[in-house]
């Protein structure tokens, strides 16, 4: 039996930028140890309300601590043109719905743009969330009419509820925020971890998904 990742993120958690950067640096090493990996758009939104979560920075003594996290975290992950955009955070149905289609229909490129969309937010404050600055931007990768057609599959009902119904999984899954992993190893038995533990000895990661690296490392 494989194991498997599945990592829940959005585009408006930086720790997501991170939690994908992560994996898919460890992506073959991953893929050696017979190791799936399954990158699930959701709303982040919806994860805090459904579950009771408040976002940091509606706490100010997370606030205050998050500018050390922020800057230990840059330099961990070598994004030093890493800023928080004057509109943080944005309202991310409307990027996060068009992942889910283009996870759909253009599979062998889904990854990098989820990649794309966040450096576009977090190193550019690109506003990812507008319907023509998000058209613009997923235009460097895909065709006018592909454009058109991602950003209209995107406001269908069926995209809608498929984004719904990935968001209603990860909290049935224990989800409060994002990244949300549900990691299986190749017994089957599973196991949650949370982003925001970023430090996690490698061990504890290692040891569910049986690769010997410091993937645990990754996890914020």
């Amino acid at each position: 039996m494989a194991g498997k990742i599945t990592c829940y993120i959005d585009c408006v958690s930086l720790y997501s930028y991170y939690a994908l950067i992560a994996l898919e640096k460890n992506r073959e090493k991953l893929i050696s140890h017979n190791v799936d990996i399954d990158i699930v758009p959701v709303f982040l939104g919806g994860i805090n309300v459904g579950s009771g979560n408040k976002p940091p920075w509606t706490l100010p003594a997370k606030g205050k601590y998050g500018k050390f996290e922020v800057t230990r975290a840059m330099k961990y992950f070598g994004t030093p043109n890493l800023k928080v955009p004057s509109f943080f955070p944005i309202v991310s149905l409307l990027p996060q719905r068009a992942l889910i289609f283009i996870k759909r229909e253009h599979p062998q490129t889904y990854v990098q743009t989820f990649l794309n969309l966040f450096v576009e937010m977090w190193e550019k404050s690109t506003d990812i969330s507008k319907p023509e600055i998000l058209a613009q931007v997923l235009s460097k990768s895909y065709s006018e009419a592909e454009v058109r057609n991602i950003l209209d599959q995107a406001n269908s009902p069926d995209v809608k509820q498929a984004l719904n119904d990935n968001t209603k999984e990860a909290l049935e899954r224990g989800a409060f925020g994002c990244p949300w992993f549900w990691v299986k190893n190749k017994k089957g038995a599973e196991e949650p971890f949370f982003g925001s533990d970023r430090y996690v000895p490698p061990t504890t990661f290692s040891a569910w998904t049986h690769v010997k690296t410091q993937t645990g490392r990754c996890f914020a």
